[in-house]
Protein backbone atom coordinates (compact mmCIF):
# COMPACT_ATOMS: atom_id res chain seq x y z
CA UNK A 1 0.00 0.00 0.00
CA UNK A 2 3.01 2.46 0.98
CA UNK A 3 4.53 1.97 -2.47
CA UNK A 4 1.58 2.83 -4.65
CA UNK A 5 0.59 5.74 -2.69
CA UNK A 6 4.00 6.73 -2.68
CA UNK A 7 4.36 6.19 -6.81
CA UNK A 8 0.28 7.75 -7.10
CA UNK A 9 1.59 10.29 -4.81
CA UNK A 10 4.89 11.53 -7.01
CA UNK A 11 2.37 11.75 -9.72
CA UNK A 12 0.60 14.60 -8.23
CA UNK A 13 3.52 16.85 -6.68
CA UNK A 14 3.73 18.67 -9.87
CA UNK A 15 0.33 20.05 -9.85
CA UNK A 16 0.35 20.44 -6.32
CA UNK A 17 3.29 22.98 -6.86
CA UNK A 18 1.90 25.16 -9.21
CA UNK A 19 -1.42 25.24 -7.47
CA UNK A 20 1.25 26.35 -4.42
CA UNK A 21 2.58 29.38 -6.34
CA UNK A 22 -0.59 29.87 -7.61
CA UNK A 23 -1.74 30.34 -4.12
CA UNK A 24 1.31 32.53 -3.44
CA UNK A 25 0.91 35.02 -5.60
CA UNK A 26 -2.49 36.14 -4.18
CA UNK A 27 -1.28 38.43 -1.13
CA UNK A 28 -4.07 37.23 0.90
CA UNK A 29 -3.21 39.18 4.27
CA UNK A 30 -5.95 39.15 6.36
CA UNK A 31 -4.34 42.31 8.90
CA UNK A 32 -4.83 44.79 5.83
CA UNK A 33 -8.05 45.92 5.58
CA UNK A 34 -7.41 46.75 1.62
CA UNK A 35 -6.82 43.37 1.33
CA UNK A 36 -9.84 42.48 1.47
CA UNK A 37 -10.54 41.62 -1.69
CA UNK A 38 -7.37 39.64 -2.43
CA UNK A 39 -8.38 37.56 0.58
CA UNK A 40 -11.83 37.17 -0.99
CA UNK A 41 -9.75 35.72 -4.19
CA UNK A 42 -7.53 33.47 -2.21
CA UNK A 43 -10.69 31.94 -0.90
CA UNK A 44 -12.41 31.46 -4.28
CA UNK A 45 -8.84 29.91 -6.24
CA UNK A 46 -8.83 27.84 -3.21
CA UNK A 47 -12.62 26.37 -4.04
CA UNK A 48 -11.97 25.96 -7.13
CA UNK A 49 -8.74 23.80 -7.02
CA UNK A 50 -10.97 21.54 -4.29
CA UNK A 51 -13.69 21.39 -7.02
CA UNK A 52 -11.43 20.47 -9.73
CA UNK A 53 -9.66 17.25 -7.68
CA UNK A 54 -13.40 15.83 -7.55
CA UNK A 55 -14.56 17.26 -4.28
CA UNK A 56 -18.63 16.30 -4.59
CA UNK A 57 -18.98 19.58 -1.73
CA UNK A 58 -17.70 22.77 -1.75
CA UNK A 59 -18.89 25.93 -0.62
CA UNK A 60 -17.32 29.09 0.45
CA UNK A 61 -18.68 30.20 4.01
CA UNK A 62 -19.00 34.28 5.00
CA UNK A 63 -21.60 34.59 6.62
CA UNK A 64 -20.32 35.52 10.04
CA UNK A 65 -20.19 39.53 10.81
CA UNK A 66 -16.55 40.67 11.04
CA UNK A 67 -15.25 37.41 9.56
CA UNK A 68 -13.15 36.49 6.53
CA UNK A 69 -14.26 33.88 4.02
CA UNK A 70 -13.69 30.21 4.91
CA UNK A 71 -14.00 26.79 2.05
CA UNK A 72 -15.48 24.08 3.14
CA UNK A 73 -14.67 20.92 1.31
CA UNK A 74 -16.90 17.42 1.51
CA UNK A 75 -16.24 14.01 0.55
CA UNK A 76 -18.88 11.77 2.82
CA UNK A 77 -17.48 8.86 4.35
CA UNK A 78 -17.87 5.23 2.69
CA UNK A 79 -20.03 3.39 5.12
CA UNK A 80 -18.63 2.61 8.50
CA UNK A 81 -15.97 4.32 7.62
CA UNK A 82 -14.36 7.63 9.65
CA UNK A 83 -14.49 11.45 9.18
CA UNK A 84 -11.25 13.41 8.95
CA UNK A 85 -11.35 16.90 8.98
CA UNK A 86 -8.28 18.51 6.86
CA UNK A 87 -7.26 21.94 8.78
CA UNK A 88 -5.16 24.61 6.91
CA UNK A 89 -5.61 28.47 6.59
CA UNK A 90 -5.41 30.73 3.34
CA UNK A 91 -4.54 34.36 5.12
CA UNK A 92 -1.13 35.06 5.33
CA UNK A 93 0.86 37.91 7.38
CA UNK A 94 2.20 40.90 6.20
CA UNK A 95 5.45 41.15 4.41
CA UNK A 96 7.05 43.73 6.33
CA UNK A 97 9.80 45.75 4.67
CA UNK A 98 10.13 44.44 0.89
CA UNK A 99 13.83 45.18 0.60
CA UNK A 100 14.52 42.73 3.37
CA UNK A 101 13.53 40.02 1.08
CA UNK A 102 15.47 38.18 -0.96
CA UNK A 103 13.12 37.44 -3.81
CA UNK A 104 9.34 39.15 -4.10
CA UNK A 105 7.38 38.12 -1.32
CA UNK A 106 4.52 37.32 -3.55
CA UNK A 107 6.48 35.47 -6.12
CA UNK A 108 7.27 32.01 -5.48
CA UNK A 109 11.18 31.45 -6.00
CA UNK A 110 12.88 27.94 -5.55
CA UNK A 111 16.80 28.06 -4.18
CA UNK A 112 18.53 25.49 -3.08
CA UNK A 113 15.22 22.76 -2.82
CA UNK A 114 13.68 25.39 -0.73
CA UNK A 115 10.18 27.40 -2.23
CA UNK A 116 10.13 30.97 -0.93
CA UNK A 117 7.57 33.46 -0.67
CA UNK A 118 4.83 34.54 1.68
CA UNK A 119 2.23 32.12 2.74
CA UNK A 120 4.89 29.10 1.35
CA UNK A 121 4.99 27.35 5.00
CA UNK A 122 2.43 29.42 6.86
CA UNK A 123 0.22 27.96 5.94
CA UNK A 124 -0.95 27.90 1.68
CA UNK A 125 1.28 24.38 1.63
CA UNK A 126 -1.34 23.02 3.81
CA UNK A 127 -4.03 23.74 1.35
CA UNK A 128 -1.49 22.21 -1.50
CA UNK A 129 -0.59 19.32 0.65
CA UNK A 130 -4.72 18.30 1.17
CA UNK A 131 -4.97 18.53 -2.28
CA UNK A 132 -1.91 16.64 -3.45
CA UNK A 133 -3.42 13.68 -1.10
CA UNK A 134 -6.89 13.83 -2.61
CA UNK A 135 -5.13 13.76 -6.15
CA UNK A 136 -3.03 10.45 -5.10
CA UNK A 137 -6.76 9.12 -4.23
CA UNK A 138 -8.08 10.16 -7.75
CA UNK A 139 -10.90 12.15 -5.64
CA UNK A 140 -12.06 9.07 -3.34
CA UNK A 141 -10.53 9.14 -0.61
CA UNK A 142 -10.64 5.94 1.75
CA UNK A 143 -12.64 7.69 4.41
CA UNK A 144 -14.88 10.39 4.97
CA UNK A 145 -12.66 13.81 4.36
CA UNK A 146 -14.04 17.44 5.24
CA UNK A 147 -11.17 19.86 4.35
CA UNK A 148 -11.24 23.47 6.18
CA UNK A 149 -9.42 26.32 4.73
CA UNK A 150 -9.74 29.14 7.50
CA UNK A 151 -9.60 33.09 6.36
CA UNK A 152 -8.14 34.77 9.49
CA UNK A 153 -5.99 32.83 11.43
CA UNK A 154 -3.06 34.92 11.38
CA UNK A 155 -4.90 37.76 12.94
CA UNK A 156 -6.07 35.06 15.83
CA UNK A 157 -9.06 33.53 14.12
CA UNK A 158 -11.21 36.42 16.07
CA UNK A 159 -14.86 34.78 14.71
CA UNK A 160 -13.80 31.07 14.57
CA UNK A 161 -15.92 30.62 17.80
CA UNK A 162 -18.93 31.69 16.16
CA UNK A 163 -17.89 30.02 12.97
CA UNK A 164 -17.73 26.74 14.33
CA UNK A 165 -21.26 27.21 16.30
CA UNK A 166 -23.01 28.06 13.26
CA UNK A 167 -21.29 25.30 11.12
CA UNK A 168 -20.54 22.49 13.88
CA UNK A 169 -22.47 19.95 11.72
CA UNK A 170 -20.65 20.62 8.75
CA UNK A 171 -17.32 20.21 10.56
CA UNK A 172 -17.97 17.24 12.60
CA UNK A 173 -15.61 14.58 12.82
CA UNK A 174 -13.95 11.36 14.72
CA UNK A 175 -10.20 12.92 13.59
CA UNK A 176 -8.71 16.36 13.39
CA UNK A 177 -5.43 17.24 11.09
CA UNK A 178 -4.67 20.68 11.90
CA UNK A 179 -1.69 21.38 9.18
CA UNK A 180 -0.35 24.07 10.37
CA UNK A 181 2.65 23.12 12.85
CA UNK A 182 6.56 22.79 11.75
CA UNK A 183 8.77 19.82 12.27
CA UNK A 184 11.68 19.67 15.13
CA UNK A 185 14.15 19.84 12.03
CA UNK A 186 14.35 19.24 8.23
CA UNK A 187 13.80 15.26 7.88
CA UNK A 188 12.39 14.76 11.50
CA UNK A 189 8.69 14.12 11.40
CA UNK A 190 7.00 16.22 14.79
CA UNK A 191 3.58 15.69 16.38
CA UNK A 192 2.79 19.16 18.08
CA UNK A 193 1.49 17.98 21.19
CA UNK A 194 1.74 21.48 23.83
CA UNK A 195 0.79 24.86 22.73
CA UNK A 196 1.64 27.73 25.01
CA UNK A 197 -1.30 30.78 25.28
CA UNK A 198 -0.90 34.49 24.85
CA UNK A 199 -2.39 37.75 27.34
CA UNK A 200 -0.98 41.17 25.99
CA UNK A 201 -2.04 44.52 26.66
CA UNK A 202 -0.66 47.88 26.13
CA UNK A 203 0.46 50.31 29.55
CA UNK A 204 0.29 53.79 29.33
CA UNK A 205 2.58 55.63 31.82
CA UNK A 206 2.00 59.14 32.40
CA UNK A 207 4.25 61.43 34.41
CA UNK A 208 3.29 64.84 33.57
CA UNK A 209 0.68 67.43 32.53
CA UNK A 210 3.11 68.16 29.36
CA UNK A 211 6.43 68.35 28.23
CA UNK A 212 9.44 70.70 30.34
CA UNK A 213 12.97 71.27 29.58
CA UNK A 214 14.62 68.83 30.66
CA UNK A 215 17.63 71.21 32.46
CA UNK A 216 14.96 73.22 33.98
CA UNK A 217 12.88 70.40 35.58
CA UNK A 218 14.88 67.15 35.27
CA UNK A 219 16.64 65.40 38.32
CA UNK A 220 13.47 66.14 40.99
CA UNK A 221 10.41 65.82 37.76
CA UNK A 222 10.20 62.27 36.24
CA UNK A 223 10.19 61.95 32.74
CA UNK A 224 7.62 58.77 31.59
CA UNK A 225 9.97 56.94 29.18
CA UNK A 226 12.60 56.42 32.54
CA UNK A 227 9.58 55.63 34.55
CA UNK A 228 8.60 52.94 31.19
CA UNK A 229 11.97 51.45 31.23
CA UNK A 230 12.01 50.92 34.94
CA UNK A 231 8.72 49.40 34.96
CA UNK A 232 9.47 47.12 31.82
CA UNK A 233 12.48 45.73 33.61
CA UNK A 234 10.66 44.35 36.21
CA UNK A 235 9.05 41.27 34.00
CA UNK A 236 12.32 39.72 34.24
CA UNK A 237 14.90 38.81 36.95
CA UNK A 238 18.79 39.00 36.07
CA UNK A 239 18.87 35.56 34.69
CA UNK A 240 15.62 36.28 32.43
CA UNK A 241 13.00 34.43 33.90
CA UNK A 242 9.87 35.72 34.27
CA UNK A 243 9.35 37.60 37.45
CA UNK A 244 5.46 38.11 37.14
CA UNK A 245 3.86 36.01 40.56
CA UNK A 246 1.20 33.55 39.49
CA UNK A 247 2.61 31.89 36.16
CA UNK A 248 2.38 28.12 35.92
CA UNK A 249 5.21 26.49 34.33
CA UNK A 250 4.25 22.99 32.53
CA UNK A 251 6.34 19.52 33.04
CA UNK A 252 10.11 19.70 31.31
CA UNK A 253 10.02 18.54 27.67
CA UNK A 254 11.97 15.15 27.00
CA UNK A 255 13.25 16.97 23.58
CA UNK A 256 17.05 17.40 23.27
CA UNK A 257 16.89 20.45 21.62
CA UNK A 258 20.50 21.66 20.75
CA UNK A 259 21.53 25.27 22.42
CA UNK A 260 23.65 25.68 19.04
CA UNK A 261 21.22 25.09 16.61
CA UNK A 262 18.55 27.53 18.41
CA UNK A 263 20.62 29.97 18.67
CA UNK A 264 21.21 29.81 14.76
CA UNK A 265 17.75 29.53 13.96
CA UNK A 266 17.39 32.47 16.39
CA UNK A 267 19.79 34.77 14.88
CA UNK A 268 21.11 35.41 18.00
CA UNK A 269 24.16 37.48 17.51
CA UNK A 270 27.88 35.97 18.67
CA UNK A 271 28.17 37.29 22.14
CA UNK A 272 24.41 37.81 23.15
CA UNK A 273 23.32 35.26 25.77
CA UNK A 274 20.25 33.18 25.90
CA UNK A 275 17.61 34.37 28.62
CA UNK A 276 16.15 32.00 31.39
CA UNK A 277 16.78 29.24 32.90
CA UNK A 278 16.42 24.98 32.23
CA UNK A 279 16.94 23.58 28.53
CA UNK A 280 16.44 25.08 25.44
CA UNK A 281 12.53 23.11 25.05
CA UNK A 282 11.51 24.01 28.61
CA UNK A 283 12.58 27.53 28.22
CA UNK A 284 10.36 27.46 25.04
CA UNK A 285 7.55 25.30 25.79
CA UNK A 286 6.89 24.87 28.92
CA UNK A 287 7.69 28.17 30.78
CA UNK A 288 6.30 31.86 30.12
CA UNK A 289 7.95 34.11 28.69
CA UNK A 290 7.52 37.68 29.15
CA UNK A 291 8.60 40.58 25.66
CA UNK A 292 8.23 44.47 24.88
CA UNK A 293 6.37 44.37 21.70
CA UNK A 294 6.19 47.92 20.83
CA UNK A 295 6.90 51.55 22.30
CA UNK A 296 5.22 54.87 21.64
CA UNK A 297 7.13 57.90 22.78
CA UNK A 298 9.34 60.18 20.70
CA UNK A 299 11.46 59.36 18.11
CA UNK A 300 15.19 60.18 18.16
CA UNK A 301 15.03 62.28 14.53
CA UNK A 302 12.38 64.21 16.79
CA UNK A 303 14.06 64.21 20.35
CA UNK A 304 14.67 67.72 22.07
CA UNK A 305 15.80 68.16 25.28
CA UNK A 306 12.35 67.47 26.66
CA UNK A 307 10.95 65.49 29.49
CA UNK A 308 8.41 63.19 27.96
CA UNK A 309 5.04 63.24 29.67
CA UNK A 310 3.68 60.04 28.41
CA UNK A 311 4.29 56.59 27.28
CA UNK A 312 3.03 53.58 25.67
CA UNK A 313 4.00 50.23 25.58
CA UNK A 314 2.22 46.75 24.10
CA UNK A 315 3.38 43.77 26.41
CA UNK A 316 3.06 40.56 25.58
CA UNK A 317 3.03 36.79 27.59
CA UNK A 318 3.36 33.85 26.52
CA UNK A 319 1.74 31.25 28.84
CA UNK A 320 3.08 27.69 29.58
CA UNK A 321 0.39 24.79 29.38
CA UNK A 322 -1.96 24.41 31.92
CA UNK A 323 -2.07 28.22 32.59
CA UNK A 324 -5.25 30.42 32.52
CA UNK A 325 -5.39 33.17 30.59
CA UNK A 326 -7.67 35.17 32.72
CA UNK A 327 -6.14 34.70 35.64
CA UNK A 328 -2.38 35.23 33.84
CA UNK A 329 -3.91 38.36 32.49
CA UNK A 330 -4.59 39.48 36.49
CA UNK A 331 -1.16 38.49 36.94
CA UNK A 332 0.26 40.62 34.50
CA UNK A 333 -1.65 43.29 35.44
CA UNK A 334 -1.31 43.65 38.91
CA UNK A 335 2.02 43.16 38.73
CA UNK A 336 2.46 46.50 36.19
CA UNK A 337 0.81 48.60 39.01
CA UNK A 338 2.79 47.41 41.78
CA UNK A 339 5.84 47.62 40.61
CA UNK A 340 4.75 51.48 39.03
CA UNK A 341 7.87 53.48 40.31
CA UNK A 342 7.52 57.34 41.46
CA UNK A 343 3.49 56.91 41.74
CA UNK A 344 3.72 57.49 38.23
CA UNK A 345 -0.05 57.07 36.42
CA UNK A 346 -0.38 53.71 34.96
CA UNK A 347 -3.18 52.77 32.58
CA UNK A 348 -3.34 49.16 31.37
CA UNK A 349 -5.50 47.86 28.67
CA UNK A 350 -7.29 44.62 29.30
CA UNK A 351 -5.24 41.86 27.30
CA UNK A 352 -6.26 40.20 24.54
CA UNK A 353 -6.00 36.03 25.23
CA UNK A 354 -5.39 32.94 23.96
CA UNK A 355 -5.57 29.62 25.78
CA UNK A 356 -2.56 27.07 26.05
CA UNK A 357 -2.77 23.43 24.44
CA UNK A 358 -1.94 20.50 25.75
CA UNK A 359 -2.96 17.17 23.65
CA UNK A 360 -3.15 13.98 25.14
CA UNK A 361 -1.96 12.29 22.07
CA UNK A 362 -2.61 8.66 22.99
CA UNK A 363 -4.90 6.20 21.21
CA UNK A 364 -5.71 4.84 17.26
CA UNK A 365 -5.26 7.86 15.34
CA UNK A 366 -1.91 8.92 17.19
CA UNK A 367 -0.56 5.85 16.22
CA UNK A 368 -1.63 5.87 13.18
CA UNK A 369 -0.02 9.29 12.42
CA UNK A 370 3.72 8.17 14.33
CA UNK A 371 3.34 4.89 11.88
CA UNK A 372 2.17 7.32 8.65
CA UNK A 373 5.24 9.74 9.41
CA UNK A 374 8.07 7.19 10.12
CA UNK A 375 7.55 5.54 6.84
CA UNK A 376 7.03 8.35 5.16
CA UNK A 377 9.84 10.32 6.39
CA UNK A 378 12.17 6.94 7.35
CA UNK A 379 13.10 8.20 10.68
CA UNK A 380 11.62 8.17 13.80
CA UNK A 381 8.99 10.93 14.92
CA UNK A 382 8.81 13.30 18.05
CA UNK A 383 6.23 14.74 20.18
CA UNK A 384 7.43 18.14 20.55
CA UNK A 385 5.75 21.62 21.36
CA UNK A 386 5.54 24.87 20.24
CA UNK A 387 6.39 28.41 22.05
CA UNK A 388 3.80 30.35 20.10
CA UNK A 389 -0.13 30.27 19.82
CA UNK A 390 -2.33 29.22 17.52
CA UNK A 391 -5.89 29.98 19.15
CA UNK A 392 -7.85 27.45 16.92
CA UNK A 393 -6.74 24.76 18.24
CA UNK A 394 -8.47 25.16 21.57
CA UNK A 395 -11.22 25.87 19.60
CA UNK A 396 -11.53 22.65 18.10
CA UNK A 397 -10.69 20.86 21.12
CA UNK A 398 -13.30 22.96 22.97
CA UNK A 399 -16.09 22.34 19.90
CA UNK A 400 -15.62 18.48 18.98
CA UNK A 401 -14.17 16.96 22.81
CA UNK A 402 -14.24 13.71 21.23
CA UNK A 403 -11.91 13.78 18.25
CA UNK A 404 -8.33 12.99 18.50
CA UNK A 405 -6.87 16.34 17.31
CA UNK A 406 -3.18 15.85 15.39
CA UNK A 407 -1.10 18.99 14.87
CA UNK A 408 1.45 18.31 12.06
CA UNK A 409 3.71 19.92 9.67
CA UNK A 410 3.18 20.13 5.92
CA UNK A 411 7.06 20.89 5.61
CA UNK A 412 8.11 23.92 7.43
CA UNK A 413 10.54 23.69 9.96
CA UNK A 414 12.66 26.34 12.39
CA UNK A 415 14.43 27.78 8.22
CA UNK A 416 11.04 28.64 7.41
CA UNK A 417 10.99 31.52 8.71
CA UNK A 418 7.38 32.08 9.55
CA UNK A 419 5.76 35.68 9.41
CA UNK A 420 9.80 36.69 8.55
CA UNK A 421 11.51 37.56 5.79
CA UNK A 422 12.15 34.90 3.00
CA UNK A 423 9.62 32.57 4.45
CA UNK A 424 10.11 29.32 3.02
CA UNK A 425 8.90 25.61 2.67
CA UNK A 426 11.45 22.89 2.39
CA UNK A 427 10.79 20.88 -0.87
CA UNK A 428 11.82 17.45 0.28
CA UNK A 429 9.56 17.59 3.63
CA UNK A 430 6.82 18.91 1.78
CA UNK A 431 6.70 15.72 -0.19
CA UNK A 432 7.06 13.67 2.57
CA UNK A 433 4.28 15.41 4.51
CA UNK A 434 1.84 14.54 1.45
CA UNK A 435 2.58 10.87 2.02
CA UNK A 436 2.26 10.82 5.26
CA UNK A 437 -1.04 12.59 5.09
CA UNK A 438 -1.84 9.85 2.40
CA UNK A 439 -0.44 7.09 4.52
CA UNK A 440 -2.64 8.32 7.77
CA UNK A 441 -5.87 8.04 5.40
CA UNK A 442 -5.14 4.99 4.36
CA UNK A 443 -4.39 3.58 7.88
CA UNK A 444 -7.51 5.02 9.30
CA UNK A 445 -9.86 3.19 6.50
CA UNK A 446 -8.00 -0.36 6.97
CA UNK A 447 -7.88 -0.27 10.65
Amino acid sequence: MGEDLRASLRQTLPGARADLEALIRIPSVSADPAAAGHVRRSAELTARLFAEVGTPMVEILDDIEGGRPAVVAHYPAPPGQPTVLLYAHHDVQPTGDPAEWTSAPFEPAERDGRLFGRGSSDDKAGIAAHLAVLRAFDGRPPVGVTVFVEGEEEIGSPTLGAFLERHRDKLAADVIVLADGANLKVGTPSLTTTLRGMVDCVVEVRALEHGVHSGIYGGAAPDALTAMCRLLATLHDDKGDVAIDGLVTAPVPQVDYEEHRFRAEAGMLDGVEMIGTGSVAERLWAKPSASVLALDTTRVADASNTLIPVARAKVGLRLAPGDDPARASDALVAHLHRNAPWGVRLEVSRPEAAWPVAIDAQGPAFDAVRRAFREAYGSEPVDIGIGGSIPFIAEFADAFPDAAILVTSAGGDPDSRAHGPDESLHLGDFESACLAEALLLADLAAR
